[in-house]
């Protein structure tokens, strides 16, 4: 989905005209993947333009670099006052906002002994990351022969762009085989995540998503969707699930920030009902949660106005 561009670019402080943000080719993150990001939307509200969970996801950015030694120039206030700074001078309604923090230029080689961090942060108008018939229509599912990443390889955990070679891998076999996702294993053959969402996946009773452990990274929609889908009577737990496990699901969605809710069809050519009750269920809850329209999760809304 080509991107279409903002207003105004944050690096390191100040306030970059888009076509202007750039950095060196001899970046550090460039060559070694060593960067960290985070995928984060900013909604339209009865109050103006708001980020949904805005603060968690900037620890949760903060959390990735301090799992790879990487020191960081600014506090979680000062980025999160910087990412509602681009919102707004972006005057878009709804946006994507991607902050990202790189070693940047002045020193090559593996070691990062002696690199700085440099942090930028853009928006731009994004719709849905599989379509915007994914919810009704539903995705296709294939089980990528590229396995996740083990825990003392490179940790799931952190959402570190070098993480993403392995997602892309997996992304790109599965919509050259006519696929519109690809579901990864772990190591064990046990599910972990798809390539950019994490996974539910439901029997009769209960809703399962794979944990941190599986090699999923630790989602921020995920645990927003475990909130909504118990406060709504539906019961939903961290649990394993194999490969076999989703050819015999009742209800398949996946969900990411990007992705938001999005229901699944079939997986390796198994149909699964879809979109199923509580995928529409949940589905219908969290839109209202990220536009501010439940109270019970109004901290999550961070508002972007001075």
């Amino acid at each position: 989905m080509p991107i279409k561009p903002s207003n105004h670019i944050w690096m390191n402080g100040e306030m970059v005209p888009w076509q202007d943000a750039k950095i060196h080719v001899l970046s550090h993150s460039l060559h070694y993947g060593t960067g960290v990001f985070e995928g984060i939307r900013s909604y339209a509200t009865d109050d103006g333009p708001a980020v949904f969970r805005l603060t968690d996801h900037i620890e949760r950015l903060y959390n990735s670099a301090k799992i790879l030694n990487m020191d960081m120039p600014y506090s979680v206030p000062e980025i999160v006052e910087a990412c509602k700074l681009v919102v707004r001078d972006s005057g878009l309604p709804e946006c994507y906002v991607r902050p990202i923090a790189y070693y940047g230029y002045g020193e090559m080689g593996l070691a990062t002994t002696d690199c700085t961090t440099d942090i930028a942060i853009a928006v731009w108008p994004w719709g849905a990351y599989l379509g915007s018939e994914a919810l009704t229509s539903g995705v296709r599912l294939k089980i990528s022969s590229w396995a996740r990443h083990d825990h003392n390889i490179m940790p799931p955990a952190s959402k570190t762009t070098g993480n993403y070679a392995n997602s892309t891998l997996a992304k790109m076999e599965a919509l050259k085989a006519g696929y519109h996702e690809a579901v990864m294993l772990n190591p064990a053959g046990l599910v972990a995540e798809c390539s950019g969402e994490n996974i539910f996946a439901g029997t009769p009773d209960v809703l399962v998503t794979p944990p941190l452990s599986s090699g999923a990274l630790p989602g921020i929609t995920q645990h927003t969707v475990l909130s909504i889908a118990r406060d709504i009577g539906i019961d939903a737990v961290i649990g394993d699930l194999a490969r076999s496990d989703l050819y015999i699901a009742q209800e398949i969605f996946v969900c990411g920030t990007a992705a938001e809710v999005s229901a699944v069809n079939s997986v390796d050519d198994r149909a699964v009902q879809c979109p199923g009750p509580r995928t529409l269920a949940i589905a219908e809850a969290y839109a209202d949660v990220v536009r501010g329209r439940n109270d019970r999760y109004k901290t999550w809304i961070e508002h972007v106005h001075e």
